[in-house]
């Protein structure tokens, strides 16, 4: 981005370049005697520029400089009045489309680099033959051993059809190995596995945002679950940062009938005018309903979590989303740039404020004030507006995001425990390379991408256990002790048995191992009698 960009991005963004998005029609004036003109702004702006780089003691990058001043700008009007550049301008339409471009690998950083956690069906890795546990040595010939995962990601991102040269070590093989793979599509979807846990209770992980396939995957997802018995919902929308908002009306139209109020949107502008946007659709589901919410919660799953609360067609379960209730629409600007900005608010059928305070003007307090274990009055955000009754019965505040009816604990993670994840992966890392002395047949060739596990299925006995515990005496940079392993020898155990699933079958497959043991998700199932008395309820109010 060069000099003039920058200036004209800034000017772009201060007198309002697209009429109403973000002064309306409105002047920018004071007053006939002391007036601040549009002018007058872009006129100090290039004469702070000026002095700045006629007098800085060091080259200036005027790239950084104007991105920082437009996004200073927007972020003293809101948290989420956003600039993007150019890359990161591609990536918001990517994540909105269901698909990107790439190798197609799941990643995790460990204590000495990121390692390929799962390889995506079909994709170029797929058929490149990269395995779980592969180590990023470097990328186009860049020492990659010190990157984090956001960049591994950025690095082997790009084009369609474009080849990136990675080299990995590989456990179990004495030399790097080199790849020249030509990237390809890669599926973004928002549901991440399905499953049915026990008593005939659906499990549905809608936790990749909401995208131009959501209510589609949901279709299926609900369709193929019917035919394996299911008689109850978990919709689970923890982590799930939103999305489209015409998927998330599409979502909450599968659940309550066709002309229901989804959601009020209340803004001033042309682009944002205030209305109900209404259910659609003439086919509704019949099922018992449980959604579960935590602090990664936000936007459009709290448009859908807040719906089913106020209307009372499900029990929502967890702890307090996050509390973003602020529309964005995006602008494009120049070069392939762009921003988002806030140009109405969002409000649940029967009249709740979905937005946090954000007043203190701390971007750091306001991302990270929405802790699970939040145990404090003072810690929540401040409530705004009158209590509102839901159909349910139940009273909630405004300004708090989505409270859940049955609040539940996530399953705690202690500085031990994030040392036995690091073990345990480095562990069936080896196994899977048949590595480990006496369980050389635990060697895995590659991926069957199935997305379920058995129960009976990879079940990890004591004399794996015995081989866990001698691998951690000898790996002392975990710093971990036999010791630890037996204070937390469950945890152990279903952390194994996840990474094998993982492993062996896939991603999907191993988080449903975590899943077995999650407290949120055993609340769920404990709260599904109450679902289906509020569903005979709604039924009967309909």
């Amino acid at each position: 981005m060069s000099r003039k960009f920058g200036i004209i991005a800034v000017i772009l963004v201060v007198v309002g370049a697209f009429v109403g998005g973000i002064f309306g029609r409105l002047p920018l004036t004071t007053s006939a005697d002391n007036s601040v003109t549009q002018e007058k702004v872009v006129a100090d702006y290039r004469e702070a520029l000026g002095v700045i780089d006629a007098n800085y003691v060091s080259r200036i990058d005027h790239e950084k400089v104007s991105e920082s001043s437009i996004q200073g700008m927007l972020w003293s009007l809101d948290p989420h009045s956003s600039f993007f550049t150019r890359d990161e301008f591609r990536k918001l339409y990517e994540d909105q489309s269901s698909q990107f471009y790439g190798i197609g690998v799941s990643i995790l950083q460990h204590r000495d680099g990121v390692y390929v956690q799962s390889i995506i069906p079909n994709t170029p890795a797929d058929k490149a033959g990269l395995h779980y546990g592969d180590r990023f040595l470097e990328i186009e010939g860049k020492d990659a051993r010190k990157y984090t995962s956001a960049e591994v990601s950025k690095n082997v991102r790009g084009e369609r059809g474009t080849p990136v040269n990675i080299r990995i070590e590989r456990a179990g093989t004495e030399k790097p190995l080199d790849f020249n793979i030509v990237r390809g599509g890669v599926p973004l979807p928002s549901i991440r596995n399905y499953f049915m846990l026990k008593d005939g209770v659906g499990y549905v992980g809608f936790t990749g945002g909401f995208q131009e396939t959501s209510a589609d995957e949901l279709d299926e997802a609900i369709s193929d679950l019917k035919k394996q018995g299911m008689k109850s919902l978990v919709l689970d929308l923890r982590g799930n940062p939103g999305g489209l908002l015409p998927q998330a009306i599409e979502v909450v139209s599968r659940f309550v009938p066709r002309g229901q109020t989804v959601v009020s949107v209340k803004g001033r502008s042309r682009y944002a005018q205030s209305q109900d946007l209404r259910a659609v659709g003439d086919r509704t589901e019949d099922l018992p309903l449980v959604v579960m919410i935590n602090g990664g919660s936000a936007s459009a799953s709290e448009i859908v979590a807040g719906a089913i609360q106020d209307y009372g067609r499900g029990v929502v379960v967890g702890s307090d989303s996050f509390g973003k209730g602020l529309v964005q629409r995006v602008f494009p600007l120049p070069f392939g740039t762009g921003l988002t900005l806030t140009t109405a608010r969002y409000y649940t059928p029967f009249g709740r404020s979905l937005q946090k305070d954000y007043s203190s003007g701390s971007i750091y307090d306001y991302y990270t004030n929405h802790d699970d274990d939040e145990t404090t009055q003072d810690a929540r955000p401040k409530p705004v507006g009158s209590p509102v009754k839901t159909a349910g019965g139940r009273i909630f505040n405004s300004g708090r995001g989505i409270e859940p009816d049955l609040k539940a604990p996530a399953l705690a993670f202690t500085p031990l425990r994030f040392r036995l994840n690091d073990a345990t992966f480095f562990f069936v890392r080896q196994l899977v390379a048949g590595q480990i002395k006496g369980f050389e047949n635990y060697k895995v060739e590659r991926q069957n991408y199935n997305q379920t596990v058995a129960p009976n299925d990879l079940q990890i006995n004591d004399k794996m256990l015995e081989a866990f515990r001698a691998f951690v005496a000898k790996d002392k940079e975990n710093g971990l002790s036999v010791e630890n392993v037996n204070s937390q020898i469950d945890y152990a155990r279903a952390r194994i048995r996840q990474e094998l699933a993982t492993a062996n079958y896939s991603d999907e497959a191993g988080r449903q191992v975590l899943l077995e043991n999650d407290p949120q998700i055993l609340k769920a199932i404990d709260a599904v009698p109450e679902a289906r008395k509020l569903l005979g309820t709604y039924t009967a109010n309909k």
